[in-house]
């Protein structure tokens, strides 16, 4: 029987029950004025005993029945009313508003005598109507946040908002954490999430309990949150601009991102050209000066640190021989934290090159790139017509590897030039300067790089793309980055505690 079907078949037993409420209190209120007036000898004992726990009995099940009729009841209710509450967001996402404040308020439960946001700046309660027209970013996460993406929104944000009285300072960030229904709250959980509140200096619902569960729902159906961080991106008149602006965000950061819409976003990809400024100059600000400076520029990566002792002594031969100058700056692996630790420590005490400035530097290096892939993925562009996609791609599949690898480049805008292979090419590459040494004249140094590398490439080659899955869409096809041939697509679960 459906929930709808109940609720008219309960109320058509109610009075049948309260007949026999009724009926039970007149024979026990009999039953007792007998006893009281007329003694035990008068009474059939055994009769009255056997009636008594028959209708003890059947208001015991009348009992049971109305009570789980009333539970089926209530659930059909806030069911009934969690699809009007998902309806009314739908209406308000697509109807037009005079400010954002009904969407808000559709979103967080938010009663007028209620102060349902924690200020996490002045660590006080707060208004919904501190956000009145005002472009709002919602941060919607699970209870626990990444420490390496939380640290880096929080950078960004804090340097961002230095000068109140730019416009690109005009916006908010609201915390909403989406936390499991089916399992209890409890008193782990929320001093988990109090440490959390604490440690963001934007805004934050007070309690999770405050963000509706047709809020919870819409977020995962209609804006695709799963697992993964996203930063949903409000207009001033509550409109959707973006529905994930983390991307954008990673790349070019909160103030060259502002307002966050999708329009700038695609303005701001027509502005670049693939090099070594757009690929690392955000994780490393002395690639500005280097690039200012005319000098070459590498980037390499990996965990071997055998390879990198190789791979900088022959770089460093080669620079002292082609009498330029190269500046070396070591990136990592995305997923192995203590590994490039170590390498770090090992790099800089051997003075190897540069090395990152810390571990979260390293991390939001690959970040970025993966940002970049999405964010390219979101506007529907694909490596087989993209340049700077293929470039992407191709980095990411470097990361993918078991090997070391390296990129060269110089310059920036129309004019930059970049080269990059994996390990072992790169190596042999620069072993055979002599071979290739008298094209630099005509062709530059990273020209002739460039002109040597495809003699070094076998037919035979393996490159691996690891992407999360859990943000945006992931596409179905993919070219590889190096023979353009499609990859053929597996699913990996991973689980890296280094």
């Amino acid at each position: 029987m459906t929930d709808g079907r109940r609720m008219p078949t309960a109320a058509a037993h109610i009075p049948t029950a309260v007949y026999w409420t009724i009926h039970g209190m007149v024979v026990c209120t009999k039953r007792t004025m007998c006893l009281t007036d007329m003694g035990q000898e008068d009474i059939d004992q055994t009769m009255e005993d056997w009636y008594l726990s028959s209708l003890d009995h059947k208001l015991s099940q009348m009992h049971d029945y109305l009570k789980e009729q009333l539970a089926v009841c209530r659930q059909h209710i806030r069911e009934r009313r969690e699809i009007e509450a998902y309806k009314m967001i739908e209406h308000l996402l697509k109807t037009p508003q005079i400010d954002n404040m009904k969407i808000l308020g559709a979103l967080i439960c938010a009663k007028a005598e209620q102060l349902p946001l924690f200020d996490g700046l002045n660590k006080t309660r707060a208004r919904l109507d501190v956000l009145w027209k005002k472009n709002v970013l919602l941060f919607i996460s699970e209870l626990e946040v990444p420490y390496q993406e939380l640290s880096i929104l929080e950078k960004m944000y804090l340097e961002s908002r230095q000068d109140p009285t730019k416009e690109e300072s005009q916006y908010e960030v609201v915390w909403l954490p989406v936390v499991d229904g089916s399992t209890p709250w409890n008193e782990e959980k929320d001093r988990h999430f109090e440490t959390q509140k604490a440690l963001m200096t934007w805004f934050s619902v007070f309690h999770p309990s405050l963000l509706e569960t047709a809020a919870i729902k819409y977020i995962k159906e209609v804006w695709g949150f799963n697992k993964r961080p996203m930063l949903v991106a409000l207009d001033p008149m509550g409109r959707v601009v973006n529905p994930n602006a983390i991307h954008m965000i990673y790349i070019w950061n909160p103030t060259v991102a502002f307002p966050f819409s999708k329009s700038r976003e695609e303005g701001l990809w027509k502005e670049v050209t693939w090099g070594i400024e757009l690929l690392a100059a955000a994780i490393y600000p002395m690639i500005v000066d280097w690039i200012s400076e005319g000098k070459y520029i590498c980037l390499y990566g990996g965990d071997d640190i055998e390879w990198i002792r190789r791979f900088t002594d022959v770089a460093k031969a080669v620079e002292s021989a082609a009498d330029i100058k190269l500046e070396m700056l070591y990136v990592g692996k995305s997923n192995l934290r203590e590994k490039v630790r170590k390498n770090n420590d090992s790099i800089a005490q051997e003075n190897l090159s540069h090395v990152l400035p810390d571990l979260n530097s390293a991390w939001f290096f690959w970040a970025r790139l993966e940002s970049m892939w999405h964010s390219k993925v979101q506007h529907g562009e694909n490596a087989e017509r993209d340049p700077i996609m293929q470039e992407i791609v191709s980095m990411l599949s470097f990361d993918g590897g078991d090997h070391g690898w390296a990129v060269f480049g110089r310059g920036w805008g129309e004019m930059s030039q970049m080269t990059k292979a994996k390990g072992d090419t790169i190596v042999g590459c620069l072993r055979d300067y002599h071979v290739w040494k008298n094209n630099i004249a005509t062709k530059g140094f990273v020209g002739a790089v460039n002109d040597y590398l495809p003699q070094l490439h076998t037919p035979h080659h393996c490159n691996r793309l690891v992407l999360p899955g859990t943000t945006g869409r992931t596409p179905d096809r993919v070219a590889c980055a190096e023979c353009g041939r499609p990859m053929e697509k597996f699913i990996m679960y991973r689980c890296c505690t280094d």
